[in-house]
């Protein structure tokens, strides 16, 4: 089931429309400042899915100690956009 997820976040961000693409990014390769945010904002959350906008936003996915997806977007200055 989890499986599917990071597909499925894929097909919704990129849609059928002109709308700016975005591309799944290992988890290794998001930059350490942005990672240090999401770690600062959601403490506990275990990170591992990166979404990396065509504006260069990153969205940060992850589980909390009790299995709730979590999520930051981050602008690539370092200014938190979202949490969910």
């Amino acid at each position: 089931m989890m499986r599917c997820v990071p597909a499925c976040l894929l097909i919704v961000l990129l849609g059928c429309s002109e709308a700016p693409k975005a591309e799944l990014m290992p988890i290794e390769k998001v930059p350490e400042n942005i990672m240090t945010i999401a770690r600062e904002k959601l403490p506990g959350v275990k990170f591992d899915q990166a979404v990396k906008g065509s504006d260069g936003r990153i969205e940060v996915i992850g589980k909390d100690g009790k299995g709730k997806v979590r999520e930051i977007e981050i602008s690539p200055s370092g200014e938190i956009l979202e949490i969910e």
